[in-house]
């Protein structure tokens, strides 16, 4: 308990000044460091640059300390960085992993401030990373210099990783999954894995699965106006390709056509309806949700809606319903897909049963052997993540928490972080924190607070304390 307490003395609280210095030159990168390919593609190494300015003096590199540094680059300036504090005994590991170097975009005529450049407002550090991720980078690049300086003796190693390309999936074998497969983080599954990018400084237990779909209905196009059927014979007039018969009945004109409209709207909405119903049929809420702390159960639901153009007067003959699953991880993401399809199958099947709206709307024309049909495509999937809540990683973590915070309560939320559960599925032991605000993710106006920086910068302290038992 001495010795755990010396040790917390000996790195101490997070300073000010160093850090708000290293993340404002962070942040100054932001604009160069923002994915959104093709356009945006980030540079990861200028990030890199300044971290390794901050540790290389203590660093065997320069022979002025213990940290072992590995840059490591898959593709020109887009660099990860390894950062290893060595301990005495072997296999006693922890890590601090997730700190990426790139971010979402940001565009100045939105802000009230300049997102790339670091700015201060009282106990605010505004700018473009501040909660995700480059405050995080900074953070831990403080923690591991401060071993470096001191020079603690301790048992376990304490690793931290610094990550290209996790805000975009576009290019691939970049970043972690990169470091992964080259087995350059093999030996973290001996101990703990601390994911350090959520948000309000609790541990952060599960997250969602997503996946993209489209759903694309085909009907028949049409004029609004006649969207009914009728028969009569006569000597006919032509409205555009379709032919009308016209008689003359006490001053009035009536038309008869022979042919009529399936809309694609209609059809997709219905359709819709009736796959979601379905959807939460069969993947219902699920009884571990209520012990991880999800908000939500598992939701299908429609974001986007698109069609090829028309008039106003035109019953549209196609149109295509983009959204999204978020799915809890105690289902299979391969699961839920393969019920999707049998879905769109069976309603395609048994279209003229899909309930339709108003006494001239219709999904089959029979006279003119046309049905309505749907397709669905899906887009990358990912699945979610179930912490371990028996590892003594996540103990822990609560406990570091309790202290430094004042309470714990660990959540979970249907949001996606996908990199790490690949990261559990190779034998990683991931937890999950972070201390940037959930408000002002990926939003405009982004900022941290140096208050909760510093009390993550005490948590980490604490667990390397508590792990060295």
């Amino acid at each position: 308990m001495a010795a755990n307490t010396n040790l917390l003395a000996t790195l101490g609280d997070l300073e000010k000044e160093p850090f708000v210095c290293l993340l404002s030159k962070l942040i100054g990168e932001s604009k160069h460091v923002q994915n959104n390919p093709p356009e945006l593609i980030p540079e990861e190494d200028r990030v890199v640059k300044h971290v390794l300015d901050s540790l290389l003096p203590f660093s065997t590199t320069t022979g002025g300390g213990p940290l072992l540094l590995n840059h490591v680059a898959y593709l020109p300036g887009r660099g990860n960085l390894i950062v290893e504090y060595p301990g005495t005994v072997p296999g006693k590991i922890l890590s601090f992993v997730g700190c990426h170097m790139d971010v979402v975009t940001a565009n100045p005529d939105d802000w009230d401030f300049d997102p790339f450049t670091l700015s201060v407002d009282g106990d605010k550090l505004r700018g473009r990373g501040t909660t995700d991720c480059l405050g995080h980078v900074a953070l831990v690049t403080q923690l591991m210099r401060k071993l470096g300086e001191t020079k603690p003796k301790l048992k376990s190693t304490v690793v931290a990783v610094f990550i290209a390309n996790e805000e975009n999936s576009a290019i691939t074998g970049v970043g972690v999954d990169a470091l992964v497969k080259h087995g350059l983080l093999n030996k973290l599954k001996e101990g703990p894995l601390f994911w350090i990018d959520t948000a309000d400084k609790q541990p952060c237990v599960g997250t969602g699965g997503m996946i993209p779909w489209k759903l694309n209905a085909t009907g028949k196009l049409f004029h609004s106006g006649l969207a009914h059927k009728a028969i009569c014979k006569g000597n006919g007039d032509t409205i555009g390709s379709n032919k009308v018969f016209i008689w003359q009945n006490f001053g009035f004109r009536h038309f008869a056509i022979d042919n009529t409209a399936i809309n694609a709207l209609e059809l997709a909405m219905d359709a819709l309806k009736e796959i979601q119903s379905r959807f939460y049929r069969d993947f219902p809420p699920h009884p571990q949700e209520q012990v991880y702390g999800y908000a939500t159960p598992s939701t299908m639901k429609p974001t986007q809606w698109s069609y090829p153009g028309g008039g106003i007067n035109q019953i549209p003959g196609e149109c295509t319903i983009s959204g999204d699953v978020r799915l809890t991880p105690f289902y299979n993401v391969k699961d839920v897909m393969k019920k999707l399809q049998e879905y769109v199958d069976d309603i395609n099947e048994n279209i003229e049963k899909l309930e339709t709206r108003g006494p001239v709307s219709k999904y089959v024309l029979p006279d003119e052997n046309i049905r309505g049909s749907l397709t669905l495509t899906f887009n990358e999937a990912s699945s979610g993540v179930a912490c371990d809540l028996n590892s003594r990683g996540f103990h822990v973590l609560c406990k570091a928490t309790e202290e430094v915070v004042g309470h714990v309560k660990p959540y979970s939320i249907t949001g996606t972080l996908p990199l790490i559960r690949e990261l559990q599925d190779e034998g990683f032991d991931v937890q999950t924190s972070g201390y940037g605000l959930m408000a002002t993710y990926h939003a405009k106006n982004e900022y941290c607070l140096f208050t909760d920086m510093s009390q993550g910068y005490r948590v980490f302290a604490r667990i390397i304390s508590q792990l060295e038992d």
